[in-house]
């Protein structure tokens, strides 16, 4: 059986690349803060 794939609310996209374009942390921080992978941050 296959795992569902998880659909992030745009609330949650807008906080990420808030957080990105303040450019405060690195990728690799914000994706640890928000518990996603680092290419994601950047998608």
């Amino acid at each position: 059986m296959s795992k569902k794939r998880k659909q992030y609310s745009a609330s949650f996209k807008s906080k990420v690349a808030l957080a990105a374009l303040k450019e405060d942390q690195t990728t690799s921080e914000i994706a640890a803060r928000f518990q996603i992978h680092p290419t994601m941050v950047s998608t």
